[in-house]
């Protein structure tokens, strides 16, 4: 059996995504079409609506191939469901019920410091070069993605009256239909009534387009465009890498974890945990610098005669 015409209209549309958000390569988009589809046949054509109890047939059925399969197919699934939920198309995320045999998950891209400072540079030349509306969204949204962390679905369906300036945070709906406050730095406080002050009181969204919202796949390619201006390769950023940037830059700057799942709409800690791994050289640099030991040794070099 192949997949029903809803499971491959849903494949299609999230292939979309990956190569538009993602910038997924031609054979990993290959790939992901291959694992979901060959998921979809097993379902009975089922995918998008499967439950744990049907993922687990699945996992049986893998139980023959090898680790680096099975962790490729559990990845591709994940991220369809993922994007499902993101889409408001799946109340559940039923992935957990996927294995997951690699014991580790990749690390994820960022961005250093003085890259982020190139991209508001620029976004300081256009504002003050291009005065007008173009210049006044791109600072708007990305004063939201790096200072508050948002996800790309979470900012461009942001309602027209959110954020308010007397109103340091935003209660957002998240993953799951999950609620959390975010706070809103002054900055972009400050980028939002500048851009609001363009778009229409009876709109919609914040970031209307149409007679919708800016679509995902157009804020990836602003952010983007924006970073090429900057002389930052395009492949090295897209939403989610500023999203993981804000991150990281917390922790260096002192957070700790479980602020950071807050902020972040975190379920599980694990996830946040990654950030750790990210943040090793200042670990290790913490821990030769600061830690009793690494006095007692300078001090035995000290003492070591000649």
């Amino acid at each position: 059996m192949t997949a029903s015409g809803e499971d491959r209209q849903l494949i299609t549309a999230f292939l979309e995504m990956m190569a538009a958000e993602a910038g997924a390569a031609a054979n990993t988009l290959l790939a992901y079409e291959r694992d979901l589809r060959g998921a979809s046949e097993h379902l009975g054509g089922q995918l998008s609506e499967a439950s744990a109890d049907a993922l687990k047939t699945l996992a049986d059925a893998w139980a023959p191939l090898k680790r680096a399969t099975v962790a490729r197919k559990a990845a591709a699934l994940r991220r369809f469901f993922g994007f499902l939920q993101d889409e408001g198309l799946r109340a559940d995320d039923p992935s957990p019920a996927l294995p997951r045999p690699s014991g580790g998950r990749p690390l994820p891209k960022i961005l250093d410091h003085r890259a982020v400072d190139a991209l508001f540079i620029e976004i300081d030349r256009r504002k003050r070069d291009a005065p007008g509306a173009p210049a006044l969204r791109i600072a708007a949204l990305v004063e939201l993605l790096y200072g508050s962390g948002l996800r790309a679905t979470e900012l461009v369906s942001l309602p027209r009256h959110a954020l308010r300036p007397d109103q340091p945070f935003v209660i957002l709906r998240g993953k799951g239909g999950k609620e959390r406050l975010v706070p809103i730095s002054d900055r972009a406080r400050a980028a939002v009534a500048d851009w609001t002050a363009l778009v229409p009181r009876d709109a919609l969204w914040l970031f209307p387009s149409g007679k919708k919202h800016l679509t995902r796949v157009r804020l990836y390619q602003l952010i983007r465009e924006l970073a090429g201006a900057a002389g930052i390769p395009p492949e090295r950023i897209s939403p989610h890498v500023l999203r993981h940037a804000f991150a990281t830059h917390l922790l260096e700057g002192g957070a700790d974890l479980r602020a950071l799942q807050l902020l972040l709409g975190h379920a599980d800690i694990a996830t946040t945990q990654i950030y750790t791994h990210v943040d090793s050289r200042r670990l290790i640099d913490l821990v030769n610098s600061r830690h009793p030991l690494a006095d007692a040794q300078r001090v035995d070099a000290r003492a070591k005669p000649a």
